[in-house]
């Protein structure tokens, strides 16, 4: 069910937005539009779905609209054009009471530079959306309390946030949004700050709560690797224009052009895909524990292959090889149950960092399987390799709004 649903939204920065939309929805370009009008192409025709219960990630470089968007969402930002609904209710259309009402139960923001208060102490910070409600203090100072606790900062109500760290800061602005026990989570940059150690701490912090908690939550950022860390789904934005959304397997999979291939240059693939990503693609042949030993020798034989994978039930019982299956017929067995050996197996959702490690240890077979351990297939070594080193695409083609790039990896870290 979608959370929230993005209905070609258009963003024109500047005096007179409205006369140039129907320019922009013909397709004038950003750069044609700021020559002849001295307005700015924020957002192009963007419409997503945004499922309840998922993380949504947001990413693009400098300059790419991914802060304008999410910035939409409660209408920090008014749009141009287009509809934001969420549970099915027009934003666009809120009344400024309503708008207030919206802002303040419904959804919760997390920025980049923490937003805490300096004059106020860790509790207070925490409470701050509670007291803008109205809640009781005794109240929110206890739900405040119990949120600190949530994300390990029991003990440190009392201080004050120049005398934490930049992560500890990150997490009290994490325990003032989920204290409002808003629905929804807007995480503009969230962790961009910090190093890279606290900002894994924080991502396996919000892995761990979402889990819990099941919020909706947008995240945005410019760095893939957290994007593919944390995300149900990621839209990719360049200079405005949505240029693909989808799965963290299908991004890596399928890229949709040579800016998102730049993209995953520098990714570490093999914590992402697993094995399923790397059966190969030869037609599926299984043989049951009941196959008739010369039908099994004749389906081998016209396959040309040197085994078979047999089955009891839908469960990998093992493997039938050539020589076996010839040793049944010599010895006039009745079936091939006898003659089945055991065989390596990995589950399909093992990570290829995982798999890889099995294939440097062996050169024998490798099946995947199921959940409820079936024959999914026969690994393929080569396909691996591809999966794990992708293909090598010029730096300078995600060069973006000024915004430097570093020169792309060769291989995968």
């Amino acid at each position: 069910m979608s959370k929230i649903e993005v209905r070609n939204i258009y963003k024109i920065f500047g005096p007179q937005p409205q006369k140039w939309m129907k320019d922009v929805q013909g397709g004038m370009s950003k750069e044609e539009l700021l020559s002849r009008s001295g307005h700015t192409l924020g957002l192009r025709d963007i419409s997503l779905s945004i499922e309840e219960g998922s993380i949504f990630v947001v990413m693009g470089l400098s300059g790419s609209g991914k802060s304008t968007l999410i910035r939409h969402f409660n209408r920090l930002i008014e749009p141009s054009g287009g509809q934001i609904l969420v549970d099915g209710v027009d934003v666009v259309s809120m009344s400024p009471r309503d708008l207030e009402t919206f802002r303040q139960r419904k959804m919760s923001m997390v920025f980049q530079r923490f937003g805490l208060f300096p004059h106020h102490t860790v509790l207070e910070n925490a409470a701050y959306g509670l007291a803008v409600q109205g809640v009781d203090r005794a109240v929110r100072e206890e739900k405040a309390r119990h949120w600190l606790d949530q994300v390990g900062l029991n003990g440190f109500e009392s201080q004050y946030p120049h005398q934490l760290s930049g992560g500890m800061q990150q997490r009290v602005g994490l325990a003032r949004a989920l204290a409002t026990d808003a629905e929804i989570l807007l995480m503009d940059e969230a962790f961009s700050a910090l190093d890279p150690l606290i900002r894994r701490e924080m991502q396996d912090q919000l892995l761990r709560l979402q889990a819990k908690l099941n919020k909706t939550i947008v995240f945005i950022t410019h760095d893939l690797d957290e994007a593919l860390r944390l995300g149900n789904r990621i839209a990719i934005l360049k200079d405005g224009e949505l240029i693909q959304e989808g799965t963290p397997e299908d991004i890596l999979l399928n890229p949709a052009n040579d800016y998102v291939q730049a993209f995953l240059q520098d990714v570490n693939r093999s914590r992402v895909l697993n094995a399923a990503h790397a059966v190969r693609d030869e037609p599926r042949f299984t043989l049951t524990m009941r196959s008739r030993p010369q039908h099994a020798l004749e389906r081998l034989q016209s396959l040309r292959y040197d085994y078979a994978p047999v089955l009891d039930g839908k469960r990998l019982a093992g493997v039938l090889t050539l020589s076996s299956v010839q040793q049944a017929i010599r010895e006039s067995a009745r079936d091939v149950s006898a003659y089945v050996e055991d065989i390596a197996s990995v589950p399909a959702t093992t990570g290829l960092d995982e798999v890889l490690g099995r294939l440097l240890r062996s050169d024998q077979p490798l099946a995947v399987t199921g959940e409820q351990e079936e024959f999914i297939g026969w690994l393929s070594r080569r396909k691996v390799v591809e999966l794990v080193v992708p293909p090598v695409v010029e730096p300078e083609v995600v060069a973006d709004s000024g915004e430097d790039v570093k020169p792309v990896a060769e291989t995968v870290s």
